[in-house]
């Protein structure tokens, strides 16, 4: 199904992305998967590709351009590639408003241009042992002293948490004060007390570094807090419908190309004589799938063109988040089906594509978090 939302400026743009990937990070697959860790390497030549920070403004490394259809477009070729570990999502789609739009002007100069050179790798750590998708229970502390704030706490699940050079903390800087009493602080690495845990053995996505992170009495300059002191609960409920629609955005991408890996399968693959796509059980699932998948980029598309717009609500990335990443889920399951015994083997793309697709209905907020959002929109 043809698609509107692409201008020929963003098709040449995806073509830059898919040549870089298919150049700088398949043939990397298996030395990431390995180490659980991208080499810093591919984030700086990700830099020098124009793949990072585009929306900066020039004076600091960037092209000044807010355009959300750049990020969909990696989104939609790292899964096409195959590509590993490269949180570009995360560099660009979630880190990059904090710094955007709440630094100052000085911290602007500090950051932003090795951020945008990939020489300055980020993270944000909201989660918490006790503290997942509702943000009201983080219990790190950041008390003031003089110029400083004295950070204590333990954050985990933390992406980019081994490599960040650059970590927005959600802390609370009044602890009587509920969500009203938390703020953003940057912590850089080297900072004493500022310590990484280990990084944690996931089921899925096992090339993206993801770890527990521990503050120990970090003296942080008052000078790395990220816009106003109290305001971090509502700067974070204000980025977070567009993280969401990335991560919808992700999940569909991921599901086409589970279903390209599974038609190419069904064509090769042999049983009693010809190719298992043309029984028509599997010619039907095959059907379904590819008519689920239109779906989905249509109404996608419509979400991207309403962030454009600047229309999108709370309640429909939300929406778009839950129901993508649950269709992800049942499409990538239904792949694995049809590949049959093959499809539990490991050196099978689609049993890595089955792994990496779990996480995405927990992430974010979790389904359940995002139907609740939307069911509260509705008066319950």
């Amino acid at each position: 199904m043809r698609r509107t939302i692409f201008t020929d400026e963003h098709e040449q743009f995806r073509q830059t992305v898919r040549t870089f990937l298919e150049k700088e990070c398949v043939p990397h697959t298996a030395e990431w998967l390995e180490a659980g860790v991208v080499s810093r390497e591919a984030w700086r030549k990700a830099g020098e590709q124009g793949l990072l920070g585009w929306m900066v403004p020039e004076e600091y490394g960037g092209l000044g351009i807010s355009d959300i259809r750049y990020s969909v477009i990696i989104a939609e070729e790292i899964a096409a590639t195959g590509t590993q570990g490269l949180a570009l999502a995360l560099h660009n789609d979630v880190v990059a408003p904090y710094l955007t739009g709440l630094a100052s002007e000085e911290q602007r100069r500090r950051w932003l241009p090795g951020f945008v050179a990939g020489e300055r790798l980020v993270a944000i750590a909201m989660s918490e042992p006790g503290a997942g998708s509702d943000l009201k229970q983080v219990k790190a502390t950041a008390r003031r002293d003089g110029d400083h704030y004295v950070l204590n706490g333990t954050k985990t699940f933390i992406s980019n948490g081994i490599l960040a050079d650059l970590v927005v903390v959600v802390a609370r800087t009044d602890p009587e004060a509920g969500h009203r009493g938390m703020s953003l602080l940057v912590v850089e690495e080297g900072m004493p007390g500022f310590e990484r845990g280990r990084k944690l053995d996931k089921i899925g996505n096992r090339a993206q570094d993801t770890a527990e992170l521990f503050f120990r009495d970090v003296r942080v300059p008052v000078a790395n807090l990220l816009g106003d002191e109290g305001r971090g609960f509502y700067y974070l409920m204000r980025n977070l419908p567009a993280e969401r629609l990335g991560i919808a955005v992700y999940a569909i991408a991921h599901a086409d190309r589970a279903f390209q890996v599974t038609a190419e399968y069904a064509r090769d693959r042999q049983a009693f004589g010809r190719p298992i796509g043309e029984f028509q059980v599997n010619r039907f699932a095959l059907a379904e799938i590819k008519t689920k998948l239109d779906v989905a980029h249509a109404y996608l598309d419509r979400c991207v063109q309403a962030a454009l717009d600047g229309e999108l609500t709370a309640e429909e990335a939300a929406g778009a988040k839950w129901w993508a990443t649950e269709l992800q889920w049942d499409i990538v399951d239904r792949c694995l089906q049809l590949h049959g015994g093959y499809g539990y083997i490991n050196e099978y793309e689609i049993a890595r594509l089955w792994r990496d697709a779990r996480v995405q209905r927990l992430y974010g907020g979790t389904t359940e978090i995002m139907k609740e959002i939307v069911g509260r929109s509705l008066g319950f």
